[in-house]
């Protein structure tokens, strides 16, 4: 899975926010703010990944228990996934 193209994560006074440039920008017309796991999460989903490749870095990266990780991963997926985000 991967975050389709058109959409970029991009740095405002602080704040990460997922913005649909191009075609993407047709459908999509709202704008998507992120903590930093969720910006990390995105950033890890711009190249095709698979799920347990996603948790693993998130378990690496912000040293949390596996369950705690899947449990975002899982939430993060389903809300990219309902906005229209992800290829599959």
């Amino acid at each position: 899975m991967k975050v389709k193209d058109g959409f970029l994560l991009r740095s405002f006074g602080g704040e990460s926010i997922v913005v649909a440039v191009g075609e993407g920008s047709e459908d999509f017309n709202k704008l998507i703010t992120l903590n930093s796991v969720g910006a990390f999460i995105f950033e890890k989903l711009r190249s095709e990944t698979t799920r347990d490749e996603l948790v693993n870095s998130i378990v690496e990266a912000y040293e949390v228990e596996r369950p705690t990780a899947e449990k975002d991963a899982d939430i993060f997926i389903e809300k990219l996934g309902e906005a229209g985000l992800l290829d599959d």
